[in-house]
């Protein structure tokens, strides 16, 4: 747990109105001495292995199922998608405490000592959605926000994903797996999930390879606030470009913004030679239903004289795969599958 002081006497102050939880059993697992993380430009220090863990966003729940840590997450949030069916037995069985962004006072109900946040819009240095890296330093919860996140150079510019100056690489999620293998004392388990990791990299780099040199053009479409309106889709530097990169092809939006939104008639001048959907269970905006956007698609008299949809050029593709998680490999798989199912491979 965090070795910072204060807040306490408010935690059990604020909670005793509405919570009736067993009391944690002081059993955490020591690290050893006190281990100290740099993550957002903060110090983390853990004098012992957290017990009773919130984790905000599919991604960072994936890795602490895929590290053997179910048994340790007493809340979670933000779900897009269903898990792999590796996860799913334990995964579908962890309390969510909202299938969207959870308020403060619900992460604190569950009583954690350590909180994850995939995204820093929702835990971050100031005004964000569920609190402040201040608010949870005033109840002594650390809180660990992605590496993928905190490497980004703006948090919130554009349309509130925030911008990035340097491509998302494999290395910032082999990363967030180390720290969380370091913070939990689960070593050995991080070096086989990272060498699993690697080693479906390269098979599919492998598997892709035909594909290169092809000039094959990308569009990912994750989802968009109105469909016939702006769209938001991957900028250069997310999950989506080291998808198109590892594949060989060319990602015809440019922008440093993560997931920027952009016009129809923009697109269409970009006329890219295919376009992912991005599929999920959410339906938090017009855009997330994948079977909309192929409606829209084909409908409008924009969009349905692009090459993409004249030729049938559509993929749908797990949105989990286009965020920077485990998933993103097999985002991989999925796009180069569905390339050679439409004949663009040679």
């Amino acid at each position: 747990m965090s070795t910072t002081t204060g807040g306490a006497t408010r935690l059990c102050s604020l909670l005793a109105g509405f919570l009736v939880l067993p009391i944690v059993p002081a059993s955490a697992q020591a690290t050893g001495d006190p281990l100290e993380i740099e993550n957002c430009g903060r110090k983390l220090s853990f004098a012992s292995a957290p017990e009773r863990v919130v984790s905000i966003g599919q991604g960072s729940t994936e890795i602490l199922l895929s590290l053997g840590l179910g048994n340790r997450v007493v809340g979670t949030a933000i779900w897009l998608a269903p898990l792999p069916d590796q996860l799913s037995e334990e995964g579908d069985a962890l309390p969510r405490l909202a299938d969207n962004s959870p308020s403060f006072e619900a992460v604190l109900g569950t009583r954690p000592d350590f909180v994850t946040s995939q995204w820093i819009n929702d835990i971050g240095p100031g005004e964000s959605r569920v609190g402040s890296f201040t608010q949870f330093g005033d109840f002594d919860i650390p809180v660990y926000v992605s590496p993928a996140e905190c490497a980004k150079s703006e948090f919130s510019v554009g349309s509130g994903d925030g911008a990035r100056s340097r491509a998302w690489t494999a290395d910032l999620l082999h990363r967030e797996i180390r720290e969380f293998a370091a913070i939990f004392n689960v070593r050995p388990a991080r070096e086989v999930l990272i060498a699993e990791n690697r080693a479906r990299i390269a098979k599919a780099a492998a598997d892709v390879e035909a594909l290169r040199g092809n000039d094959i053009s990308v569009l990912y479409w994750f989802s968009s606030p109105e469909l016939d309106g702006e769209a938001y889709v991957a900028g250069r530097f997310g999950a989506p470009a080291w998808i198109s990169d590892v594949i060989g092809i060319r990602n015809v939006i440019t922008s440093d913004q993560e997931w920027p939104l952009v016009g129809w008639e923009t697109i269409a001048g970009l006329d890219p030679t295919v376009i992912v959907l991005g599929s999920m269970d959410r339906r938090n905006l017009p855009g997330d239903d994948v079977a909309a956007k192929r409606e829209f698609l084909l409908n409008d008299p924009v969009t349905s004289q692009m090459t993409a949809i004249r030729a049938g050029n559509l993929i749908e593709m797990d949105a989990q795969s286009m965020n920077p998680t485990l998933r993103a490999v097999d985002g991989v798989e999925i796009l180069a599958r569905g390339l050679r199912e439409l004949g663009l491979t040679e």
